[in-house]
């Protein structure tokens, strides 16, 4: 039998998997997709003697849900990327799987103590790993990003990618760095990227970002100056462009995407209130 995760609810847990307790099933940048639903018990017969070292992500009604990663050959389970996973296919439960898939990434990644090479277990309390020589705790990592819409009377900023196949212009987005705010951090990356001053930064709206563990978080600001200038490395074009009169954009799935029609929208009613 395989589950959907609609009902999913985070938790912690220090437990092994029970035969009826369900998995999340990844391989590298996959997801395992055992039939319907996105979701497989411990006993499902493709997994006998297959040797499972998962940690917990929560419960889906009485069941326990753990996450954990299986070699690329394992038969019996469709090979999904995680990218077309969260943005193009329907009736995933994204926000489990992009969970999941952070979670098994820190787990992976931190067997080890950064600071003396020990071996670390599990933090009773917390979704942390211990350890227990030098008494931290070692945290999934959390990456914040910004993601800003500019505004310049009826027209927008959009912008494409220099590093990404796919045809979609989105928005001017980088990371946060060390001492900045995430406001500093907005006017920061479009100067650098585009050579261009914002002001009124203003918040609208965050997603989690499991590539590999960002959370992105979504502005709006208005132009003050300067003309586009690229960052060739980032960005191979960039415009401005009125609502409806847009080359292809994110999916609504996206943060992107859902910025991009908040600020449609916000130009499309000034208008009428022109009028």
């Amino acid at each position: 039998m395989t589950y959907s995760g609609t009902d999913w609810k985070p938790g912690w847990n220090t437990a092994t998997p029970e035969p009826e307790d369900l998995l999340l099933l990844f391989s590298r940048a996959d997801i395992l997709k055992p039939g319907e639903g996105w979701l497989v018990t411990r006993d499902d017969p493709r997994l006998a003697g297959v040797d499972i070292d998962a940690v917990a992500l929560g419960t889906i009604g009485e069941r326990a849900v753990y996450v954990t990663e299986l070699p690329e050959d394992t038969p019996g389970f469709e090979p999904v990327n995680l990218r077309e996973a969260i943005l193009i296919r329907e009736g995933v439960p994204a926000a489990l799987v992009s969970t999941g898939f952070q979670v098994w990434q820190w787990w992976r990644d931190h067997r080890f103590c950064g600071r003396c090479g020990g071996e670390t277990g599990f933090h009773p309390r917390e979704r942390a790993k211990w350890c227990p020589t030098c008494n931290i705790p070692w945290y999934p990592r959390l990456a914040p990003c910004v993601i800003v819409v500019i505004r310049q009377g009826d027209r927008f900023l959009l912008a494409k990618n220099a590093r990404v196949k796919r045809h979609f212009y989105s928005l001017i987005a980088g990371f946060v760095e060390p001492g900045e705010s995430l406001e500093e951090a907005v006017a920061r990356e479009v100067m650098e990227e585009t050579g261009l001053a914002v002001t009124n930064v203003r918040y609208c709206e965050s997603q989690p970002w499991p590539f590999p563990h960002q959370l992105m978080v979504g502005f709006f600001a208005d132009y003050a100056g300067g003309e586009l200038v690229l960052q060739e490395d980032e960005l191979s074009d960039a415009g401005w462009y009125r609502p409806g009169d847009t080359p292809p954009v994110p999916p609504k799935t996206t943060i992107a995407g859902r910025l991009i029609r908040l600020m449609e929208q916000e130009i499309g009613k000034a208008g009428e209130t022109r009028e």
